[in-house]
C-alpha cells in the first residue's frame, strides 16, 4: 500500500476539488479558490520534486483540477488519471510549458494553463542582477571578505566590467527579453542588439523612436521621448538598437547576453561549444530562461579555458543538479531557480 501523501486542506466543504502540489506564495490564490467553493488540498510532502506516482496518489479517485509545477512530467499517464477523476483542468505555474505534453492533454480532455505575464518583471529583474553581479564579480568579492583576505584597497583588487557604454544582447526579445533589454538600457545606458524571429517594434521605439510632437507637447501631455533621445537632450551620448540578422551576430557583438528563448527542440543546446568560441573572452553570459538551451558540459570547458568569461545561470540542464565542475567555477554566479521568487505588494 502506498504512504498516503500529506496535505493541507482549506475549505473542507467546498464543491470542487482542487489539488496543488506545492505551496505557493502568499494567500490570495488561495481565498481566489475557495471564494469560488473550491475544497483546495496543498501538498505538505518535504521533497522538492514529486514523483509521477505521488502526483498519482494526490489526484485520487476525484478531482476537478490541479495546480502543479514546472519540475512534474505532466504526460498521458496523469492526465489520464486526472480524466478518470472527473478532471478538467490543470494549471502549471509557470511561464514555459516544455513539462507538459498539450497533445496528450488535448486527449483527454484537459484544459491547460501557465502563466506567462505575472513572471516578466521578476525574472527580467533576476537576469538584470545576474547580469550585474557577474559583470561586477560580487560573488567572487563576497567570499574573498568572507574568507578573512581583505587587507586593504588595491587598484587591481577584483576588476570587473563597467556596464555603460557596452552591448547588450538579447537572444529571444519577447515580454521577458524587452523587458530585460529595457532596464539594462535605462538603468546602465547600455546600446542593444537583439535576435528575434518577430520585430520588437515597441523595444526599438523606446530606445530610439523617432517622435512625432513637439519637444513641448510631449511634456505637456506627460508623453517621454525615446530614452536615447532624452539622454541626446542631456548632452549624453544616445544609446543604440540593431535587430541583429542572425544569432551569431547577437553572440560576436555583445558584452552581455542574456538568452531569453522557449525550450523545444530547435533552442536545444542553443548555446553550444561552437556558439561559445565566438562570443568575446570577456563577456558575461546570462540563462534565466530554461537549462536545456546551453550544454552545461561545454559551458564548464569554456569557464575553465576562459578564467575572464562570466556567467549567471537561475536554471541548469539537469536541474536539480549541476554538470560536474560548474558549481567549483569562480566566473560563475548560480542561483537555485529564483526568478519567480519575488513578493508583490498590492
Amino acid at each position: 500500500m502506498a504512504k498516503p501523501i500529506s496535505i493541507e486542506v482549506w475549505n473542507p466543504s467546498g464543491k470542487y476539488r482542487v489539488v496543488s502540489t506545492k505551496s505557493m506564495p502568499g494567500t490570495r490564490w488561495i481565498r481566489l479558490l475557495t471564494d469560488n467553493d473550491c475544497r483546495l488540498e496543498i501538498c505538505t510532502e518535504a521533497k522538492t520534486i514529486l514523483s509521477v506516482d505521488d502526483i498519482l496518489a494526490l489526484i485520487g479517485d476525484r478531482c476537478d483540477g490541479v495546480i502543479g509545477q514546472l519540475t512534474e512530467d505532466w504526460g498521458e499517464v496523469l492526465f489520464s488519471a486526472l480524466k478518470r477523476a472527473g478532471g478538467t483542468a490543470f494549471s502549471n505555474m509557470a511561464v514555459g510549458y516544455n513539462n507538459v505534453d498539450v497533445e496528450a492533454a488535448n486527449r483527454n480532455g484537459i484544459a491547460v494553463g501557465n502563466t506567462p505575464g505575472v513572471l516578466t518583471e521578476t525574472t527580467a529583474e533576476l537576469a538584470a542582477s545576474l547580469s550585474l553581479a557577474a559583470a561586477r564579480r560580487i560573488v567572487e568579492a563576497d567570499q574573498f571578505m568572507r574568507a578573512g583576505l581583505y587587507d586593504g584597497w588595491l587598484p587591481h583588487l577584483f576588476v570587473g566590467n563597467l556596464l555603460k557604454g557596452q552591448t547588450v544582447g538579447v537572444i529571444g526579445a519577447g515580454r521577458i527579453g524587452s523587458a530585460y533589454a529595457r532596464m539594462m538600457i535605462e538603468g546602465f545606458k547600455m546600446n542593444l542588439i537583439y535576435y528575434d524571429l518577430y520585430q520588437a517594434t515597441r523595444l526599438e521605439k523606446f530606445v530610439t523612436g523617432k517622435q512625432q510632437c513637439a519637444h513641448l507637447l510631449l511634456i505637456a501631455l506627460c508623453i517621454p521621448p525615446a530614452y536615447g533621445q532624452f539622454l541626446k537632450a542631456n548632452g549624453e551620448q544616445p544609446v543604440t538598437w540593431k535587430r541583429a540578422a542572425t544569432m551569431e551576430d547577437v553572440l560576436r557583438e555583445a558584452d552581455v547576453i542574456s538568452l531569453h528563448p522557449v525550450l523545444d527542440k530547435t533552442t536545444y543546446h542553443l548555446i553550444n561549444p561552437e556558439r561559445l568560441a565566438i562570443m568575446k573572452k570577456e563577456a558575461v553570459l546570462v540563462n534565466a530562461s530554461r537549462g536545456p538551451v546551453i550544454d552545461e558540459v561545454a559551458l564548464v570547458e569554456h569557464l575553465k579555458a576562459n578564467p575572464m568569461f562570466r556567467v549567471g545561470l537561475d536554471v541548469f540542464e539537469d536541474e536539480p543538479y549541476m554538470k560536474p565542475g560548474l558549481a567549483d567555477m569562480k566566473n560563475a554566479v548560480v542561483v537555485p531557480h529564483i526568478a519567480s521568487a519575488s513578493k508583490v505588494y498590492i
